[in-house]
């Protein structure tokens, strides 16, 4: 049996904005339902390590404003910027900034992946939060003031350490990267970042092993988009997808 011709897949545009060397699209429709389209653009190349130098020069505003300039032909609901390094490297502040830029750009609603992170915690009222990163220490040290900022506790965290090729990166370390994080404190649910470390198929394994939400860069950022067009983001075994949301993003 055909698909009607009226039926309404892919009518929901959901614009992404992603560093240049980001390799997970394919992870990212895991979690987009059919209503929905992904539209992908990148920032423009630069031939920088992972590092806090590339985390500003991605998440800097004038260029976000740029490329959501370039994806308001496509009309979409709203515009995620899928980076989490790119988004907290400046303090809350500098992710407010990008927010406010996506907006100048045109889009009619936005997000960031750390402004999405803050409202998964709300959602799923985590105070104490566990933090695994691929990253190196000066950058996971840029994360944990971030969170601080906004009024989470990091209990301890875990990193890698990497300069390159992040999306390398087999689940079975990801796995023991996050038991590292968890081990370090007593906390209430554990964040494993960078949207381009691919998570999908650890998160319920891990909530069912550790007995605590997990959450991740990529999970949250199509969460939030999502739910700002209305959808739902699709993630079995996932606590912050279980979860009815009950709040707006400011």
């Amino acid at each position: 049996m055909g698909v009607p011709d009226d039926a309404p897949i892919g009518d929901v545009g959901i614009g992404v904005i992603a560093p240049y060397d980001f390799a997970l699209d394919r992870e990212l429709w895991r979690w987009v339902p059919d209503r929905a389209t992904l539209l992908v653009t990148r920032t423009p190349y630069s031939p920088l390590p992972v590092s806090v130098d590339m985390a500003a020069r991605v998440g800097d505003s004038d260029v976000v404003a740029e490329c959501t300039t370039e994806l308001i032909a496509t009309q979409p609901e709203v515009i995620a910027y899928a980076c989490t390094s790119g988004s907290f490297i400046h303090g809350a502040e500098g992710e407010r900034a990008l927010v406010a830029a996506m907006f100048a750009g045109g889009a009619p609603a936005a997000v960031s992946t750390s402004g999405a992170l803050v409202m998964a915690l709300q959602q799923l009222g985590i105070e104490r939060l566990a933090v695994a990163t691929p990253y190196d220490d000066d950058i996971t040290a840029a994360l944990e003031r971030y969170l601080d900022e906004v009024g989470v506790q990091v209990s301890g965290s875990a990193k890698l350490g990497l300069a390159g090729r992040i999306w390398r990166v087999p689940y079975a370390l990801t796995l023991d990267l996050a038991r590292e994080a968890v081990a370090a404190g007593e906390c209430d649910g554990v964040f494993i970042s960078c949207t381009n470390l691919p998570t999908y198929d650890v998160i319920a394994p891990l909530e069912r092993e550790l007995g605590i939400p997990v959450i991740t860069a990529n999970q949250v950022t199509v969460w939030a988009a999502l739910h700002m067009a209305g959808l739902d983001a699709i993630g079995p075994g996932q606590s912050l997808l279980d979860r009815v949301i009950t709040g707006e993003a400011a």
